[in-house]
């Protein structure tokens, strides 16, 4: 019978990989675990596993969260009691390079790595689904596909677009990426995704969400740290894919109580860290990944999901 193990993931980090504009993302490690074959059910009003015979192709359908009346929404207990949904988070998708250290490989998803963890995905039944599909059924218990999982990647690294965007498309996959926006348009040994492509993912389906400006850690935040950080990065993505932004990435997954007020009152309706609890009185604030690890065979990523979010 299998027994559950918890992982800790170790407190996100930045490696001390410099890239030529001085940026780097923010990362996360889990630990191995042994197999298992369990998959994250979806949930009814009650939290009572639930199956969707939903198909891929109507794996992006959710209503708008500014939609859904406040007396519907789920109170933080029973939210925290519906099973969670595995949720990956990406962040370079590129072949290794021999300047690339050893411990910045854990992070740097090679991109024939990618196709295999993507392949194994698909072979395996798993549907994508985007952030309004997670907050329905986190706050009223809509039903998602069977064997739902949330793809993200952070940063807008332009590696993302070139490399990991087809293997999506190949797939019928969907995924959430979360921008940091002092990036865009940049170019240099790591260059970043412009407006035009960053528009283009919104525009094939893809959710665009916010990383701050400039991956300050939000645990620090003082005096206009909030207007930088979290206002301003939001109306700017904002004005690039004519929407509203409704979902925030903390850069290094760090996150404090203090943070979830600020986040919320600035008009994010949900936001995710890289961590292995999830706060008891906003729990929509503190939604959980895991990174998916860049030297890991595509069993051992299915492994560690399996074992993180059961």
């Amino acid at each position: 019978m299998f027994t559950r193990k918890v992982f800790p993931l170790v407190t996100a980090i930045c490696l001390s990989v410099l890239i030529s504009n001085g940026l780097s993302g923010c990362q996360s490690k889990s630990a191995a675990s042994t197999e298992s074959e369990k998959s994250t059910a979806s949930a009814d009003a009650d939290g009572k596993p639930t199956s969707s015979k939903t198909d891929a192709s109507a794996a992006t359908s959710a209503p708008d969260p500014s939609s859904i009346p406040a007396s519907k929404i789920a109170n933080a207990a029973t939210i925290l009691a519906r099973p969670q949904v595995p949720i990956l988070c990406y962040h370079q998708i590129r072949d290794w390079r021999s300047s690339d250290s050893q411990s910045s490989k854990d992070y740097i998803i090679p991109t024939g790595a990618f196709r295999e963890q993507m392949q194994m995905l698909a072979d395996s039944g798993y549907h994508t689904v985007l952030p309004d599909q997670l907050y329905a059924y986190l706050t009223t218990g809509a039903k998602l596909p069977s064997k739902p999982i949330m793809l993200t990647f952070d940063d807008g690294d332009l590696d993302q677009y070139e490399n990991a965007l087809p293997v999506l498309d190949k797939h019928g996959f969907k995924g959430a990426f979360f921008i940091m926006t002092v990036a865009i348009g940049r170019r240099g040994k790591q260059p970043y995704m412009d407006k035009t492509q960053i528009k283009d993912l919104y525009d094939r389906g893809h959710a665009i969400g916010a990383h701050t400006w400039d991956h300050h850690n939000v645990k620090k935040y003082q005096g206009d740290d909030w207007k930088i950080q979290v206002e301003e990065p939001k109306a700017k993505l904002e004005s690039i894919i004519g929407k509203p932004i409704k979902y925030f990435a903390y850069p290094f997954g760090l996150w404090n109580k203090q943070a979830l007020p600020e986040i919320q009152k600035r008009g994010y309706v949900a936001a995710f860290t890289l961590a292995d609890k999830r706060d008891d009185t906003m729990p929509l604030y503190t939604i959980r990944r895991i990174i998916a690890g860049g030297q890991w065979k595509a069993k051992t990523m299915y492994r560690n999901m399996i074992e993180s979010f059961d």
